[in-house]
C-alpha cells in the first residue's frame, strides 16, 4: 500500500467517523464541528481524487461561510433539547427505512459509476485538439460552452430566490412596530408638543384631625 493510498484510507475513516457523530451527537454545536471536521476531510479525499477545484469550493463556501453562520446560529438560539427528543422512536421506523433506501439508491449509482469508468479522458479544446488543462479550466470551459444555458438558469432562480427572502425579511408585520423614516425627517415641533391652558385651582382646606375620646381610669 503506498502513501496516497494509506492517506485515502485515513481520511476515509475519519469522513466516516465524523458523520457518524453528526447524527448521534447529543450537544447540536458539537454536531456542527463534526459536520465541519466531515467537510475537511472530504476535501481532502477530493484533493486524492485531483478535484482541487472541488476540495477549495468546499472549503471556502461551506467551511468558511455555511457551517460558520451555522455555527453561529446554533450556539445564539436557544435549542430546547427535551422537545426535539420527544417522538424520536415514534418516527424511528419511517426515518430508518428512508435511509436504508437511499443508501441503497447511492450505492447502486455509485458502484455503476465506478464500474463503467475508463480513466480520466484528455480535455478537448475548442479546436478539437487534447491539451493537458487543469480541472478548474476545463470545468469553466464546460460551464460557459456546453453547460452555459442551464448556468444562467441556475443563476436566475437564485437571484429570485433572494429577491423572495428579502421581500418576506421586509414585510411589515401586524405584530411589530414600523416607523417610516420620510415621517420622521418632515416632524415639527408644534406637531409633537401641545400646550394646554388650565384654569388655576385652589389647593383644599387641611383637615383638623379629630380628637379621640377620653377613656376614664378606675381607682
Amino acid at each position: 500500500m503506498d502513501v496516497k493510498t494509506g492517506f485515502f484510507f485515513l481520511f476515509s475513516f475519519a469522513l466516516l467517523f465524523a458523520a457518524f457523530r453528526v447524527i448521534t451527537a447529543r450537544n447540536p454545536v458539537h454536531a456542527v464541528l463534526y459536520l465541519m471536521l466531515a467537510f475537511s476531510q472530504a476535501s481532502a479525499i477530493w484533493l486524492l481524487l485531483q478535484a482541487e477545484f472541488l476540495a477549495i469550493t468546499l472549503v471556502l463556501v461551506y467551511l468558511g461561510a455555511v457551517m460558520v453562520l451555522f455555527l453561529f446560529v446554533v450556539m445564539m438560539i436557544n435549542i430546547n433539547m427535551d422537545g426535539l427528543r420527544q417522538g424520536f422512536w415514534k418516527h424511528f421506523p419511517l426515518a430508518a427505512v428512508i435511509g436504508v433506501v437511499i443508501a441503497l439508491e447511492m450505492a447502486y449509482v455509485l458502484m455503476g459509476g465506478f464500474r463503467e469508468s475508463g480513466g480520466p479522458r484528455p480535455m478537448v479544446t475548442m479546436g478539437g485538439a487534447a491539451s493537458e488543462v487543469s480541472n478548474t479550466h476545463a470545468l469553466g470551459m464546460l460551464l460557459y460552452t456546453q453547460y452555459l444555458y442551464p448556468l444562467e438558469i441556475a443563476a436566475v432562480i437564485l437571484l429570485v430566490a433572494i429577491v423572495a427572502a428579502i421581500a418576506l425579511t421586509l414585510r411589515r408585520r401586524k405584530d411589530s412596530k414600523f416607523v417610516d423614516v420620510a415621517d420622521q425627517v418632515r416632524v415639527r415641533a408644534q406637531d409633537r408638543v401641545a400646550l394646554v391652558k388650565l384654569d388655576a385651582t385652589r389647593p383644599p382646606a387641611p383637615v383638623e384631625p379629630v380628637a379621640a375620646p377620653a377613656v376614664e381610669k378606675k381607682a
